[in-house]
């Protein structure tokens, strides 16, 4: 093998053969001065490359070496510099090791890496989400992807069977990396409003009896089972407690409170003895609920979600931690950020954003349509004001932008749907001057965020649990 060739390709060539993984060829025309032609080639490059991988970690084959060198060779001087800068940026420490289930594209994790947590696994299931997260996490080579819960909580034999119980415990012990803390904002859709009202339309199961998204809870409650990490953190949305007229949150409260009782039912038999339930932060209070918090106490938008922060009892015990996390003590801005400081000016934003006549009419008329009935049915339109609140982004947000529209008569425009970097900023990734890759298109990129949280909530969760979490480590 060419020893010249072995000399080019060193890490950041690699690095940067990667970006064409998960940027799609059109975006990248976008941020760079590829052509849209050169990018399609460089990716088909790269899924040559790939095509020859042969699962032995870094090795490369002679023929990855050839493309890789070719890669290399090709890029332009300004190519070079225009890819290193969307190198997805280097977070966490080694202060506690985490694992970030049902990720989404990262809104909850970012923030324990920022008090220092190291990132040791991190499950999504939509494959344009985990191109979003690799675009803009570099968690180093301790961590990996998996893209299904159930391959790690629920395995399966040679056989399609599943394992017997004992077997499924050493599995989940096995696969399943040691951490400190368990994120998951397990899916919300079978408990949404909009979710449920969906499903019975469709005369399909929601809530727990949806077995795809519905029953994951449980799969987190296996692994808690198992690994037994001194701390949890789980996200979904605030109907969740309302949802089947509360029996569902009975369920999530029942079974986390009570884990170690209720290994028969996630295991077919006990598997661990020595289990401890959890204990769940501000649990019995109810008006106001300190678990659900907004997020417009951060930012501008209107977005209620339940967060339920959950320390293994015997620690809680141990610590006399039960007055000392509070969700009532959470740390909110005293001025937080407002739609200045997260819209674009109307005249520097592409025209494609604005609404078509055609789509505009149909908002309008369907809004008018909903007012004559005294229903509240219709768009939501907010200017560059310090005092508006968005309506909740949601995930259906790229069909028509209705929930939170931009009004543009300062520049005799039609209203229009915010910018996918917009959108980042109204879900506080990041702010303005600062950079949020999105390498997914439009449409994938509104669904992502519409389905993400609020980070800021997730910054302030994070630092209420900071001052415990050295602690909490050595007595566990």
């Amino acid at each position: 093998m060419d020893q010249q060739a072995l000399t080019l390709i060193d890490q950041e060539t690699l690095d940067l053969f990667e970006l064409f993984d998960w940027w799609q060829p059109a975006r990248l025309a976008e941020q760079t001065t590829l052509s849209p032609d050169r990018a399609k080639y460089l990716t088909r490059l790269r899924k040559e490359f790939n095509k020859l991988a042969t699962g032995k970690g870094n090795f490369l084959t002679e023929t990855q070496v050839d493309i890789a060198t070719t890669f290399y060779k090709g890029l332009r001087a300004q190519e070079y510099k225009e890819l290193r800068k969307l190198l997805p940026g280097k977070i966490g420490g080694q202060r506690f090791r985490y694992v970030d289930l049902f990720a989404g594209i990262g809104g909850i994790g970012k923030p324990f890496a920022d008090i220092g947590g190291q990132c040791v696994l991190t499950c999504e299931w939509d494959e344009y989400a985990r191109k979003t997260y690799r675009a803009n996490w570099a968690l180093g080579p301790h961590h990996r992807f998996v893209s299904d819960i159930k391959s790690i909580s629920q395995p399966l034999d040679k056989r399609g069977n599943k394992l017997k119980a004992t077997c499924q415990a050493n599995y989940i012990r096995k696969h399943m990396p040691d951490h400190d803390v368990l994120l998951a904002g397990f899916p919300c859709q079978p408990f949404s409003i909009a979710g449920v009202s969906k499903k019975n339309a469709l005369n399909r199961a929601h809530g727990f009896d949806c077995e795809d998204q519905g029953q994951l809870f449980f799969d987190i409650c296996r692994i808690l089972s198992v690994k037994q990490p001194p701390i949890a953190v789980l996200e979904n949305v605030k109907n969740l407690k309302s949802h089947n007229k509360g029996t569902t949150f009975q369920v999530i409260q029942e079974m986390l409170t009570h884990l170690p009782e209720h290994q028969k039912t996630l295991f077919g038999s006990k598997i661990n003895k020595g289990a401890q339930a959890y204990w769940i932060a501000n649990l019995d209070e109810d008006k106001p609920d300190p678990k659900v918090i907004d997020g417009q106490h951060f930012l501008p938008q209107h977005r209620e979600r339940i967060v339920l922060v959950c320390i293994r009892q015997d620690i809680v015990e141990q610590l006399n931690l039960a007055t000392a996390i509070d969700l009532r003590k959470l740390q909110t801005p005293e001025k937080p950020l407002t739609l200045k400081d997260v819209l674009d000016p109307n005249k520097s934003v592409n025209e494609k954003y604005t609404l078509t006549p055609k789509l505009w009419k149909y908002l309008e008329d369907y809004a008018k349509k909903h007012k004559a009935k005294g229903n509240g049915f219709g768009y939501g339109m907010v200017r560059h004001s310090s005092k508006d609140v968005a309506r909740t982004l949601s995930a259906r947000y790229y069909k028509d932008g209705s929930e939170i529209l931009i009004n543009q008569d300062n520049i005799k425009k039609r209203p229009r749907r915010l910018t996918p970097e917009e959108c980042a900023r109204l879900m506080g990734f990041v702010r303005k001057g600062e950079t949020f890759h999105i390498p997914v298109s439009d449409t994938r990129a509104y669904k992502q965020f519409g389905n993400s949280v609020v980070v800021p909530v997730f910054a302030a969760v994070a630092n209420l649990l900071e001052p415990h979490i050295d602690n909490i480590r050595k007595n566990y």
